[in-house]
């Protein structure tokens, strides 16, 4: 299929058809889209893996190795780290003893420790609120691999640069951390240093990433921003959890399948006693009380607005339009059950059609000025993050700015600093001590 340019998304008849929906009149902010399900958050780290010094298979470390790792371990506060947590002083120790044996475990304590908060971050799982991403860096960026291949070409400080995230934004975290004028300040860009190495290393060549704090959703193609729409994210009550389900299409003239604590709310007892009004509203339903289900139409009232994009995850977060468009004029816009409301949601499906579904802008036109539910599957599922950086790269490009922290989760990784991190992905045991078979009485056997 002749994918298309971004020229190509100029206007055409079909696709003018269904703006005329953007003028309708914005509806109150009661408008309630789906509720997020708030779910534990994650408070144990994962175990690490423990191989024997056979299965490891490691070379020796030799001196210059360990010096090299060893200014590395000075250097980890450029990395938003702190040099104490992998044991210099005990590293240096091991390198002047010229005892091998002790160099070899010292330093490969040190090592995996290090590359492990490199690679996946410092902070614990219980400092991590409501962070629910999945980082298959692990699995992409095995760390005894990466060890044997530093200790043979004698690269160890490129072996763990080389775990850093990939994403130009780091860098600039990275740069700025030196520049920073407070501990406060020092601490805020530590902590979403921190964040970008719980996701994958790489975020791919196309993906939709949200930054809830910074209120805003963006299109990423190529690798490049092809879009950037205003956010409404989740209210304090009913906070935006952070994590990175795949998209597998885009649904517009949604349906919307109303969640027991929004029926509870007002809308069952709407149907109970007025069911002209709420037919009206384009609800319809099944049963009642405890069993009435309800699902609004859509059209104009219909709280997802014109688009759903479908991302399936546990916590029911999902990105749509809404009726309430005044909403997106506020400057801080947290006012959602959870979910995230995106501004301009017409452009937004469309590029996702085409872009990500192979369809023409006059097939799209035609969807959306049907009135009627319609998918749009998406050619290859990509990743919608929702993340939250409270410190990003300010709108010159000469530095950064502070966000407001809406939900009040940089506090519990600061605290984090105080205490140790988390411990080594992967840990190296003393080889097994060998299997002695259990002494028995022997067996006689007489004969006669």
């Amino acid at each position: 299929m002749v994918k298309k340019s971004l020229l190509s998304l100029r206007p055409t008849a079909a696709l003018l058809l269904p703006l005329t929906l953007l003028a309708a009149p914005s509806f109150a902010q009661a408008v309630k889209e789906d509720s997020v399900v708030l779910q534990p958050d994650k408070v144990k780290d994962d175990a690490p893996v423990v191989e024997t010094m056979a299965e490891a298979n490691l070379p020796s470390w030799s001196a210059a190795n360990a010096r090299a790792l060893l200014a590395a371990i000075k250097g980890a506060g450029d990395e938003g780290l702190f040099a104490k947590d992998y044991n210099p002083e005990g590293l240096k120790a091991a390198i002047d003893s010229g005892d091998q044996a002790r160099l070899d475990k010292v330093a490969t304590d040190s090592f995996l420790l290090l590359a492990t908060h490199l690679r996946d971050g410092r902070t614990p799982n219980a400092a991590r609120k409501q962070w629910f991403m999945t980082d298959s860096d692990a699995q992409t960026t095995p760390l005894i691999a990466l060890l044997t291949s530093a200790l043979v070409s004698g690269t160890v400080p490129q072996a763990l640069a080389s775990l850093d995230p990939v994403h130009p934004n780091f860098a600039v975290l990275k740069a700025s951390l030196a520049k920073a004028k407070t501990p406060a300040d020092a601490n805020a860009i530590r902590v979403n240093m921190e964040r970008w190495r719980w996701m994958p290393r790489s975020l791919g060549d196309r993906y939709v990433v949200s930054n809830v704090p910074e209120y805003l959703t963006r299109v990423i193609h190529g690798g490049t921003t092809i879009a950037t729409h205003k956010a409404v994210v989740g209210k304090a009550t009913t906070p935006t959890p952070q994590l990175n389900p795949m998209a597998t299409g885009i649904i517009v003239n949604p349906t919307w399948t109303l969640p027991r604590s929004i029926i509870n709310e007002g809308i069952g007892a709407t149907i109970a006693r007025n069911p002209a009004s709420a037919r009206a509203q384009g609800y319809t339903w099944t049963g009642s009380g405890k069993t009435l289900s309800v699902v609004q139409q859509p059209g104009a009232n219909n709280a997802l607005g014109v688009m759903k994009m479908e991302m399936l995850n546990p916590h029911a977060i999902y990105l749509h339009d809404t009726p309430s468009k005044a909403a997106f004029a506020a400057t801080a816009r947290a006012f959602s059950h959870g979910c995230i409301r995106t501004e301009k949601a017409l452009h937004f499906s469309g590029l996702m059609a085409v872009y990500f579904a192979g369809r023409s802008p006059e097939e799209f036109g035609e969807a959306i000025a049907s009135g009627k539910t319609t998918k749009f599957t998406f050619e290859q599922p990509f990743p919608v993050y929702v993340a939250y950086w409270t410190v990003i790269p300010n709108a010159k490009g000469d530095g950064i700015s502070k966000l407001a922290d809406i939900y009040g989760r940089d506090a519990p990784v600061v605290e984090s600093f105080a205490r140790p991190g988390r411990t080594a992905a992967v840990l190296i045991a003393p080889n097994p001590p060998s299997v002695v078979p259990t002494m028995t009485t022997p067996i006689t056997t007489g004969g006669n």
